[in-house]
C-alpha cells in the first residue's frame, strides 16, 4: 500500500472482500509507520498491538468465509482520548483520570466496532481537549503545533498510522489540527453523533467527527458514525460543479497573507476546473458569535469540572483553569444571554446557508504556528460550533514555508452528504497530496 495514495476506506474494504488484502496486511502497515514516526509525533496515548492483531486475523476469517460485519470490516482506526473504548483507559490528557478504565464503549465507538472497524488505540488530546497544548508534533514540520485538541488524531492519519481516527470539536478542535496537518475532517451537525461516553466541555457545544485523508472516507465513517450498521456509505459524485458561497467579510480580513494567497490560488483552481463562486454575506449576530461561544464554553466546563476543580484545581493546565474560572465568574443574566444569542445565530445562519447552499471560508487564519506554546486560533470554526452547522475542511494547498492550509465548507443542518459531494469534488479540482515526515 503505497504512503502517498493509499486505498480509500471503501476500496481497502472492498479489496478485502475479493481477497486482495487482509486486514492483518493494513494492521502492520499502520504500526510499521507507527514505529518510524511515532517517537518523534507522539501522536498515541496507547496503542494495543496485540489486540488489533487479533482483531485483524479475526476479520480476515470472516471475509475468507464470505462474511464483512459492514462498512468499515478491517479498517483500522484511532480514537481521540476523550471517547471511551472498553478495556482501555479514558484519560482525557489529565493526570486526573489516569488509569481510569472504560467499562464499556461509547455508542460512537460501538457503532464503529460493529461496523467492522479495527481500533488500534487512543490518540492524544489536549488537556479535557480544551487548549493547553499536547506533546504532539506537526507532521509536515516538527517545529510547529498540530493544532488541537484531536491533535494526535490528525496527526496520526497524516503518517498513516490509521486510516481514519475520531476527533471531537467544541470550538475548532476538529477543523483546526486537520488543516494544520494537511488531512480532511468533518464536524457534524450539533446532536447528529452521540455524545455519550465522551468526556464533556460543553452540552450545548461538544460535537463527535471523523479525521481521514479524503471526503470520501469521512462519508464513510460519518454513515456509520450517525446511523450505526445499516449505512449507505456510497458518497455520490456531483452531476454538475458546484456553486460556493465565499463569505469574505472578516475571513479574508483576518487571514494572513500566506493563507489569503494559497486561499485564492485554491479558488483560481476550482473556477477553472468550472466551479462557480459568490459571494455573501455575514448576519448582523455574527459580531457578537465569539464572545457568545466563549461564554457557554466557559459556564459549561465550569459545570462539568465544578466538583473536582473545588478539589484538585492545581491539577488543572493553566489554560483549563482560565476557561474554568471566567465560568465560575460569570453572571447568569450573561449566559442568558449567550444562549439566546446561539438560538438567534443559529436561525440567523440557517435562513443563509440553506439547503442549497455551501459557503467557503478559509479553515483558519493562519498555517500551524510554530512552537508547541499554542494550539491556534479557533476563531475561523468556533462559529459553525456555536450554530451547529456541519463543516468540512480539506487541504487546498501549501504556504510558502511549505505547510498546509485548508478549505472550511459549512453546509445546512444535516447536509453532510451533500456537503462531502462538494468537498470530494473540489478534491478532485485541487490534487492535493500529503507527505510524510523526513
Amino acid at each position: 500500500m503505497d504512503f502517498e495514495s493509499p486505498p480509500t476506506i471503501s476500496a481497502a474494504v472492498e479489496q478485502i472482500r475479493r481477497g486482495h488484502l487482509t486486514p492483518r496486511q493494513l494492521v502492520d502497515r499502520c504500526l510499521q509507520q507507527m514505529a518510524r514516526f511515532e517517537d518523534r509525533i507522539h501522536a498515541w496515548v496507547c496503542v494495543d498491538q496485540a489486540g488489533a492483531i487479533e482483531q485483524a486475523e479475526r476479520l480476515g476469517d470472516l471475509a475468507r468465509h464470505g462474511q464483512l460485519l459492514g462498512p468499515l470490516h478491517g479498517i483500522p482506526i484511532g480514537v481521540k482520548d476523550i471517547i471511551d473504548v472498553q478495556g482501555m483507559a479514558t484519560e482525557a490528557g489529565s493526570p486526573l483520570l489516569k488509569g481510569r478504565v472504560a467499562q464499556q464503549d461509547a455508542p460512537v465507538v460501538a457503532r464503529l466496532r460493529a461496523a467492522g472497524a479495527i481500533l488500534l488505540g487512543k490518540t492524544v488530546t489536549t488537556e479535557f481537549a480544551c487548549f493547553d497544548p499536547s506533546p504532539t508534533l506537526n507532521p509536515w514540520n516538527l517545529e510547529h503545533t498540530p493544532g488541537g485538541s484531536s491533535s494526535g488524531s490528525a496527526a496520526a492519519v497524516a503518517l498513516g498510522m490509521c486510516l481514519a481516527a475520531l476527533g471531537s470539536q467544541t470550538g475548532g478542535s476538529i477543523t483546526r489540527p486537520a488543516a494544520y496537518c494537511g488531512v480532511a475532517g468533518l464536524k457534524p451537525t450539533f446532536g447528529s453523533v452521540p455524545t455519550d461516553g465522551v468526556v464533556p466541555i460543553s452540552r450545548h457545544l461538544d460535537h463527535v467527527g471523523p479525521i481521514a485523508r479524503s471526503a470520501a472516507d469521512l462519508w464513510t465513517m460519518f454513515a456509520v458514525m450517525a446511523d450505526g450498521a445499516g449505512a449507505d456509505v456510497t458518497l455520490p459524485e456531483l452531476a454538475t460543479p458546484p456553486t460556493l458561497s465565499v463569505i469574505g467579510e472578516f475571513f479574508l480580513q483576518q487571514a494572513d497573507d500566506a493563507v489569503r494567497d494559497v486561499t485564492v490560488a485554491a479558488s483560481d483552481a476550482l473556477l477553472k476546473s468550472g466551479a462557480q463562486l459568490q459571494m455573501v454575506n455575514l448576519p448582523e449576530s455574527f459580531v457578537l458569535v465569539l464572545a457568545m461561544h466563549r461564554c457557554l464554553m466557559a459556564v459549561d466546563a465550569a459545570e462539568t469540572h465544578l466538583q473536582t476543580y473545588a478539589s484538585h484545581g492545581a491539577s488543572y493546565g493553566p489554560l483549563v483553569r482560565t476557561l474554568i474560572d471566567e465560568g465560575l465568574s460569570t453572571l447568569a443574566i450573561d449566559y442568558a444571554l449567550a444562549l439566546r444569542h446561539q438560538d438567534r445565530f443559529r436561525r440567523d445562519m440557517q435562513a443563509i446557508i440553506r439547503q442549497d447552499v455551501i459557503a467557503v471560508t478559509p479553515a483558519t487564519p493562519t498555517a500551524a504556528p510554530r512552537g508547541l506554546e499554542s494550539t491556534g486560533d479557533p476563531s475561523f470554526n468556533s462559529p459553525w460550533s456555536h450554530a451547529g452547522l456541519p463543516t468540512v475542511t480539506i487541504p487546498c494547498g501549501l504556504t510558502a514555508d511549505r505547510l498546509p492550509c485548508g478549505l472550511q465548507f459549512i453546509g445546512s443542518p444535516g447536509q453532510e452528504q451533500r456537503l462531502l459531494s462538494v468537498a470530494a469534488w473540489c478534491e478532485q479540482a485541487l490534487a492535493f497530496r500529503g507527505r510524510q515526515v523526513e
